[in-house]
């Protein structure tokens, strides 16, 4: 299992870095820990209560409480993210609570970076390398879903009408971070 205190953030030195461009801001996202859960409906509803947050069933969405958040990834596929927790602690603890339950807990918090993209134009500087509809109407707060931003694959979230979060591979997360800053350059 994975410890947050020695996994070096990727994207940190990046973050700093940057012009600040009020109409596209780009920041980097705290680690967080990040587990893979897969269940029946039965654990499904263990998993919720062990987490704090019930898991998603509705495609494409995600619940948050607090620091907690549970991402829907398929029918029976949930990524859940928790900042300022320590991936193994919440990881036997969600373990202890699945005991006997028919399900599959995989800890990937070294796996991805996180980057948050913020403002009226946030929507207009993805559409650079991702081909979603990321209108209000189409892609809603609450939203999720994975796509591609250029060559990468990534999580796409919306936890607000103009905040974007991005969950990517950390082999492309400064790939993901150029090509979102050139973009912005539009309104520098």
């Amino acid at each position: 299992m994975s410890d947050l205190a020695i996994r070096v953030n990727s994207l940190a030195a990046l973050g700093s870095a940057i012009p600040d461009i009020p109409s596209a801001m780009l920041a980097v996202l705290p680690d967080a820990a990040k587990l893979v859960f897969r269940g029946r409906p039965a654990a499904v509803d263990v998993a919720g209560q062990a987490f704090g947050v019930a898991l998603p069933r509705e495609a494409c969405r995600f619940a948050a409480k607090g620091d907690r958040t549970a991402y829907w990834c398929g029918p029976d596929e949930w990524l859940l993210q928790a900042g300022g927790d320590a991936p193994a602690a919440l990881f036997a603890s969600l373990d202890a609570a699945l005991a006997g339950q028919s399900c599959s807990l995989v800890d990937v918090s070294h796996r991805s970076d996180a980057i948050a993209l913020s403002g009226p134009e946030a929507a207009y500087i993805l559409n650079h390398g991702c081909p979603l509809d990321l209108s209000p109407r189409t892609f809603p707060v609450g939203m999720c879903t994975r796509t591609i931003l250029g060559k990468a694959t990534i999580m796409l979230s919306r936890p607000a009408p103009e905040i974007f979060h991005i969950d990517v591979g950390r082999s492309f997360a400064r790939y993901v971070w150029q090509l979102l800053d050139e973009a912005r350059g539009e309104f520098a």
